[in-house]
């Protein structure tokens, strides 16, 4: 079973290694104008599993093996490497939240607000035993 977990992973990595490059990180020069030069710079992350286990067999003596393996990776543009004649300059992409992630950051403070409308519609627990806080 190690035999194939091994290749399993191994041409999983190999795969990974395809895909990211330096070409990938580092992208191709971009002619703005004579003068100018833009080189776009990624921030790479990826992540991959795989696993496997083998199962016995009624037919033969032998272990079949199954298994899989899988990948993910993301490319986030970070900055851009601006040449104009002699001079380089970085100029970081503007990480601004989106819509969706601006909505989450403000689901706290809604949620509080909302169960803060309801505590104030129900009685302190105190009260609600009272017998003094009847209603006729």
């Amino acid at each position: 079973m190690s035999q194939n977990i091994q290749n399993l992973m191994g041409v999983t990595m190999e795969k990974i290694k395809a895909m990211a490059t330096a070409d990938t990180m580092i992208g191709d020069p971009v002619k703005l104008t004579d003068r100018i030069t833009a080189i776009p710079v990624s921030k790479i992350s990826y992540a991959f599993a795989s696993g496997g286990s083998d199962f016995p067999s009624a037919k033969t003596q032998k272990e079949l093996f199954g298994g899989g393996g899988g990948a993910g990776m993301t490319v986030t543009p970070i900055a851009f490497l601006i040449l104009q004649d002699d001079n380089v300059k970085i100029l970081p992409v503007n990480c601004n939240a989106s819509s969706a992630d601006k909505l989450v950051s403000l689901l706290p403070d809604f949620f509080d607000r909302i169960k803060s409308l309801f505590q104030k519609e129900q009685p302190a627990p105190d009260q609600a035993d009272s017998p003094t806080q009847q209603q006729p």
